[in-house]
């Protein structure tokens, strides 16, 4: 990795410490994760690191994806489990916040390999999840498959049914409708609320990465009306003055594997500098550095990506009035659609399309408003007004628990 993830959470910890005078022991509390679990797990007669972290859970069991990944290491794990903590917070949910993964390349594994490793994490930490205590869910390669397999192993573990272990699951093992699309369907609902108060008329957006939710995202935006100018993924970017035909885009990239081919090739460095209204980082990590920052000329980040923007970049975009609507609210659509598989699995019974359409469109607008407000308040960037936002919930748990 070119950038500890961790290092990052540190030190917007220091930056948030100032912003609420928060104590020493309020601090340490926030920088420390409270369980790291490391185990060494077999796949095909070879050994790869795995980890699960539990950050905090002082809202409720904690929740987060699982990722086989070749970056994957104990502090990228610890970050993306602060996050979670702070996501579930920010949009109201009751739980905590976790993160797992293995170091490995799934691209070299077979199909019986991954389910080896999927069954073998299981195996490693199953004394540490439950439906009460920490709830996976799928993350970068890893998919509903492989949330079948780890939750087939658990309850061969378990000697009993527990559907509500992990979500993301098929919907024939108590998944849930929407969870598919809930990441980009979730960014598109906040995106709009700050559409409408910005008063930005046909907004032209800009889509780097391609995967399942920058795919998702376009095809979401596309069916309302919003012109998508460009779009990248691994192989390259593409640009079209007038817009893609978003059917059109994903059906070149269904055949051939990458968005190359169609519309003018540009370089991602080209696609960051673009005129447009909303830029989307919808891929890995760290990918908006401050050199980058300088040639942004988007009016609105909808972070889908995990930490796309890296905290020295967050104050020359701040400082270029460019509203960054951070990771922990804009990509919050999964792990609450998540919230609601997970009520489904516990009480057995299970709502339609357009219930779960509804209960997240009201649950992303309300968060959006709530954030929006503490923006305002505090006149900082908006990161910052969602941190704090997050710590205060995070906080006061820990207090009415006496930990604090």
């Amino acid at each position: 990795m070119t950038e500890n993830y961790f290092d990052g959470v540190l030190k917007n910890i220091e930056k948030i410490k100032a912003v609420m005078n928060l104590n020493d022991q309020e601090v340490e509390l926030l920088k420390t994760p409270q369980r790291i679990h490391q185990a060494n797990i077999q796949a095909g007669g070879k050994s790869y690191p795995a980890y699960r972290v539990q950050y905090n859970d002082a809202r409720g069991p904690t929740k987060g994806g699982i990722r086989f990944f070749n970056d994957v290491d104990e502090d990228e794990t610890k970050a993306l489990a602060f996050w979670m903590s702070l996501k579930c917070a920010v949009v109201g949910i009751p739980y905590g916040g976790a993160k797992g993964g293995v170091r490995v390349n799934p691209k070299e594994l077979s199909e019986a390999e991954l389910e080896e490793l999927s069954r073998n994490y299981v195996k490693a930490f199953s004394e540490h999840l439950g439906p009460w205590k920490d709830i996976p869910a799928p993350d970068v390669y890893t998919n509903a498959q492989t949330m079948a397999w780890m939750l087939d192993e658990f309850e061969k573990i378990k000697k009993q049914k527990a559907p509500g272990m992990i979500t993301g699951k098929p919907l024939e093992l108590g998944g849930s409708l929407v969870r598919d699309i809930a990441t980009a369907q979730g960014g598109v609902f906040v995106l709009q609320e700050l559409i409408k108060k910005l008063d930005i008329q046909d907004p032209k957006i800009v889509i780097q990465g391609f995967g399942n939710a920058g795919l998702n995202a376009a095809q979401i935006l596309g069916d309302l009306g919003y012109k998508i100018i460009a779009v990248s993924d691994s192989q390259g970017a593409v640009y079209q003055e007038n817009g893609f035909d978003i059917s059109a885009l994903i059906k070149h990239k269904q055949e051939n594997k990458t968005v190359v081919g169609l519309g003018k090739q540009i370089t991602n460095e080209d696609l960051f500098a673009l005129e447009c209204d909303v830029l989307i980082p919808a891929a890995l990590g760290s990918v908006i550095t401050p050199k980058i920052a300088e040639t942004i000329k988007a009016k609105i980040i909808l972070e889908l990506a995990n930490g796309p923007i890296v905290p020295e970049a967050d104050d020359l975009l701040h400082q270029k009035a460019i509203i960054v609507i951070p990771d922990i609210l804009a990509n919050a659509g999964g792990v609450t659609v998540s919230y609601f598989e997970w009520i489904q699995n516990i009480t057995g019974h299970y709502w339609e399309k357009p219930e779960i359409m509804s209960k997240l469109k009201k649950a992303m607008t309300k968060a959006f408003d709530e954030l929006y407000h503490k923006y305002q308040e505090l006149g900082k960037d908006m990161r910052t007004a969602a941190y704090v936002l997050a710590i205060e919930r995070i906080l006061k748990a820990e207090r009415l628990r006496g930990r604090v």
